[in-house]
């Protein structure tokens, strides 16, 4: 198993509880693929580096876990096909 880490950007006009169930979604697809998720940080509201669809601030979230080479894929088309994310990477770390 490799070790990845997520930092994802959520709309920040998205709900307290929508924010949660997102970061549940994408926690649940490592675990489903086999993955275990080692940490989530919620870094909260921060400001972007540039605009992104007219706003100026999105909320930051960090996932640290172990998987699969095939499980970050599956994240990653999730992430895509989602409307409130914003943007995100996802990066293998070295061992």
């Amino acid at each position: 198993m490799n070790k990845y880490e997520v930092l994802y950007i959520i709309n920040p006009g998205v709900a307290d509880e929508e924010r949660a169930q997102l970061v549940e979604r994408f926690s649940g697809i490592v675990a489903n693929g086999g993955g275990t998720v080692e940490k989530v940080d919620d870094w909260g509201k921060r400001k972007l580096a540039y605009p992104i669809e007219d706003l100026n601030e999105g909320h930051y979230i960090l996932m640290n876990f172990s998987a699969a080479s095939e499980v970050p894929y599956e994240l990653e088309r999730n992430l895509k096909n989602n409307e409130n994310i914003m943007r995100y990477l996802v990066i293998r770390k070295d061992a």
